[in-house]
């Protein structure tokens, strides 16, 4: 009866071990008292999990059972909507100060935003904007706001887009002062609203800027203190006159040696234009890595002046519902040849709480169920050798006892 007791618990343990033995790390969670939770993934997770966050489970444990908590995995960027706004253009004058256009709403309507474009493809202008609600009395809202487009061999650049507080009227007056009549071609004229995401400051280790004359090009390593996910990048950058300038961002995916030393692979986060007409500020596809290349290309100018710069990552969050709140839990990760989980309250998502209060996941630890099984030939498995050597000696046996009984 004891050794029926001893077998049964030995195969319970066994049962529970299979379903974490093929994750290298774990992690304990902390405060779980109620069904739903969330938490946030440490940063010295992310150089040990998958790429794609495919590995990462939460089993919990309560003896002999071992159960897998469902869960979202969600990344908190900025949300951005932006909403039409029906304008319609209604007059069109000029005088000294220069060319105006005025455009009515069928109702008073709160906007932020106005996307111009133009017919002239090389145009530097600065336009005012105001607002009325009857077209009599008229109030200011931007007062020399510089647009330009720049187009030729080298570059092919634009900022028509005109950013403003909110601003509820229904007429709106452009003034563009220009020494020709602009060809304007459309007026967009829209409500933007952002719901901001959780960002995370990132710190860098290292800045090393190199002024390449050869190609005309500024570029800058940067070294991360450990593997983040990134999403923003803002440049200090100066210069004694106005510039525009092609600006290209990449990040390291892997590293190799080489007679000159570790060499990267990068792909591209982010193509675009720095300009001293807008912060250089850049926003671009949360992205986990650690290491980033900037490439500015100065043609023939002077290059800019670079004093740093600043970087931010929105967090992972995960959502997890705790059937079992009674159960210790631990996270689960580095398994490369695991495939991501399929859980129902994906489908359920709106049905989830608004407020959620947060646990927290441990330190990083080696996972103790965690074993490869390797197969070995028949001849270097010891028990096979001797199981074959047995039945080699019956049958030699079997076979001379048949020849001596004849």
């Amino acid at each position: 009866m004891k050794i029926n007791l001893f077998t049964f618990l030995l195969l319970c343990t066994t049962i529970a071990n299979a379903q974490t033995n093929t994750y290298k790390f774990k992690r304990n969670i902390s405060g779980v008292n109620s069904v739903w939770h969330k938490m946030v993934l440490p940063d010295d997770l992310y150089k040990k999990a998958n790429a794609g966050f495919e590995d990462l489970r939460i089993f919990g444990i309560n003896g002999k059972d071992t159960i897998e908590v469902p869960y979202l995995l969600k990344q908190r960027v900025d949300k951005v909507s932006s909403n039409d706004i029906t304008f319609k253009q209604i007059n069109q004058s000029v005088n000294q100060n220069g060319y105006y256009y005025t455009f009515q709403s069928p109702e008073i309507s709160l906007i932020n935003q106005i996307k111009l474009a133009f017919k002239q493809e090389n145009f530097d202008w600065e336009v005012t904007l105001e607002g009325s609600n009857d077209n009599k009395e008229w109030f200011n809202i931007l007062s020399n706001y510089r647009i330009l487009s720049i187009k030729n061999n080298d570059t092919d650049y634009q900022f028509t887009r005109l950013n403003f507080p909110d601003a509820k009227y229904q007429y709106f007056r452009l003034l563009v002062k220009s020494p020709i009549q602009p060809e304007l071609l459309e007026a967009k004229i829209l409500k933007t609203d952002t719901i901001p995401g959780t960002f995370k400051v990132v710190k860098y280790q290292s800045f090393d800027l190199k002024n390449d004359a050869s190609k005309k090009e500024t570029v800058v390593d940067v070294t991360l203190t450990n593997q983040v996910p990134l999403s923003y990048l803002k440049l200090n950058a100066q210069s004694d006159f106005d510039f525009y300038r092609p600006i290209k961002i990449e990040y390291a995916t892997d590293s190799f040696k080489t007679d000159k030393g570790i060499q990267y692979n990068y792909a591209n986060l982010y193509e675009g234009t720095i300009s001293s007409l807008v912060e250089a500020a850049f926003n671009f596809e949360n992205t986990i890595t650690s290491r980033l290349k900037i490439t500015i290309q100065n043609n023939d100018n002077m290059p800019l002046r670079l004093s740093g710069l600043q970087l931010k990552g929105n967090i992972y969050e995960i959502i997890a519902r705790f059937d079992q709140p009674k159960n210790e839990y631990a996270l689960y990760y580095g398994n490369e040849k695991a495939i991501s989980p399929v859980y129902e309250i994906e489908k359920f998502e709106s049905k989830i709480p608004v407020n959620l209060t947060t646990v927290t996941i441990g330190a990083e630890a080696k996972n103790p169920a965690y074993s490869i099984e390797t197969a070995k030939p028949l001849f270097e498995n010891k028990p096979w050798l001797w199981a074959l050597m047995v039945v080699i000696i019956a049958l030699l046996g079997w076979f001379s006892f048949k020849m001596l009984k004849n």
